[in-house]
């Protein structure tokens, strides 16, 4: 919203939630006509084992980035970053109790670790649950600062287009609805969801996919608009490091800290989720989607992959720099590009397409190539100019 502005930052993020729901459900309408497994076993039946290693390694640069920022963005909050001030620092004091790197290893080794050393799922159902809940008070929260500072004159009004003033703007421009997509991309969990049904049906999770992403659209924008509104074009690609500061109001200091370890909590029960479909993916891509499950395979990828994943979050400087790239490839590669894709081979065989999503997949697949291309050119040029 800092780069589109209010009016056409709300109106990207419901239209790009309207646009992943309709792949979500032709993802499911084709799984259940395929009786696939993952996403990647679905390509697969579509067109073809190279074509599903591509997508597995798309899941896998995609999840890992994701994984990524969030570690980035517990480091961020808990031991701050170079303009703003940590949680540990504020209530403790500065030490080696909030040395970045420390902080965030602790929290991967007690909190993570157990989470996703789970085999099914559905045993991550109520960490999902209180990592929704845990989301919407950082909504109400926010949303609460928001209307108190309106109500006291103290916000003027918000930028309501996009951000032409420099060439750095520009080039936000390029990047922001690949950064966007990543908002979406959930497609590689439709498959194992959908398997873990207790009736399993298409319009079942049709229904699941339509309430998370009306769910996911007011969160979304309820979270873009108050930290737009708070912050304005103060606003770091990370808002919760925003709330490191007096506010304005009563309160203020009780606020910041709700917001920012509440969303920490957040991340950490919804990390596992995530990280399932990794693992899942990887064992696929090593061991074949048919391979028997073991503990202690299951175990060793986790370990394996939390290790490179915790590397990767002490090497990327921030988590806008890893959005921008995975949004312009992988992103849009799983949201847009393989479901359009897998919707039109799959309709040759027989599993007949309407006219409207026929012209609607070969759209979503034109655009998603169009969008992609701009962003890696933007991506690219933006790193040229920094360097120089």
């Amino acid at each position: 919203m800092k780069v589109l502005g209010v009016a056409a930052g709300l109106v990207s993020i419901l239209v790009m939630g309207v646009l992943s729901e309709i792949t979500v459900e032709l993802l499911v309408r084709f799984s259940a006509y395929c009786r696939a497994l993952s996403y990647g076993e679905v390509v697969h039946r579509a067109m073809g084992r190279p074509a599903s290693v591509v997508a597995q390694m798309c899941v896998i640069i995609n999840n890992a980035g994701v994984l990524v920022v969030y570690l980035i963005i517990i480091g961020d909050v808990m031991s701050g970053s170079l303009k703003h001030i940590g949680v540990m620092d504020q209530l403790i004091g500065h030490g080696e109790w909030d040395n970045r790197k420390l902080l965030i290893l602790v929290v991967l080794v007690i909190f993570l670790a157990p989470l996703c050393a789970l085999e099914k799922i559905d045993s991550l159902s109520l960490s999902s649950a209180a990592s929704v809940a845990l989301a919407v008070v950082f909504v109400v929260v926010s949303c609460i600062i928001a209307l108190i500072k309106i109500a006291e004159g103290k916000i003027s009004m918000p930028r309501m287009g996009p951000d032409f003033s420099s060439r750095a703007a520009m080039l936000d421009l390029l990047v922001v609805i690949p950064i966007m997509t990543n908002a979406y991309i959930c497609h590689f969990n439709v498959q194992p969801i959908y398997n873990e049904l207790k009736e399993k049906t298409p319009q079942n999770m049709y229904k699941v996919g339509r309430i998370s992403t009306v769910l996911c659209v007011v969160v979304y924008a309820l979270t873009a608009l108050s930290g737009y509104l708070l912050f304005g074009e103060d606003t770091e690609s990370d808002v919760l490091t925003n709330f490191d500061k007096d506010l304005g109001i009563r309160f203020s200091s009780l606020l910041n800290y709700i917001v920012r370890i509440g969303y920490v909590i957040h991340l950490v029960l919804v990390f596992p989720v995530v990280h399932f479909s990794l693992r899942q993916t990887v064992d696929a891509l090593i061991f074949g989607e048919l391979a028997t499950p073991s503990r202690k395979k299951t175990l060793t990828l986790t370990v394996v992959l939390l290790a490179l994943i915790y590397l990767g979050s002490t090497m990327i400087p921030n988590i806008w720099m890893a959005f921008k790239f995975t949004g312009a490839t992988t992103g849009l590669a799983l949201g847009f590009m393989f479901p359009a894709l897998v919707a039109l081979r799959l309709d040759k065989e027989g599993s007949r397409l309407g006219h409207g999503e026929r012209l609607l997949s070969l759209g979503l697949l034109g655009l998603s190539i169009v969008v992609s291309v701009i962003g890696v050119v933007g991506n690219v040029y933006t790193l040229k100019s920094k360097s120089e």
